[in-house]
């Protein structure tokens, strides 16, 4: 059965632990939406790769990808390597790959991240 995927990026580091709070998210993505296809991948560092996760997805069955970038904004990498990265891994896998904004310019997250000053503002 084909269905859509969700392809959560995050940047990468060379310190594992950097990326706990990206797969926080993945495990809760996946134990809200138990039957949804739904992976973490980083740029560097940290595996798996976009094109490695992009290729689970496909393998899975999913034909359509929702690519998140895990970023605050989508200059640099988001704009330079990730189109190079989803332009291989379409023509490989025969998968659709949709990016979307980055986490850090969606007006939910925004809204999210003044909550979360203000109530520092606020505090006694």
């Amino acid at each position: 059965m084909s269905q859509r995927g969700l392809l959560l990026l995050a940047h990468g580091a060379r310190n594992p632990q950097w990326a706990q709070p990206f797969e926080k998210v993945a495990l809760a993505l996946r134990a809200r939406h138990p039957d949804a296809l739904v992976r973490l991948a980083y740029l560097e560092f940290l595996s798996p790769t976009l094109p490695e996760a992009a290729a689970e997805l496909c393998a899975a069955g999913a034909r359509q990808i929702e690519l998140l970038p895990m970023f605050l904004g989508s200059s640099g990498h988001v704009q330079r390597e990730v189109p190079v990265l989803i332009e291989q891994a379409e023509r490989e896998l025969g998968c659709q790959i949709h990016v979307n904004p980055a986490l850090g310019e969606q007006e939910r997250v925004l809204q999210a991240m003044v909550d979360s000053a203000a109530a520092l503002i606020a505090a006694p």
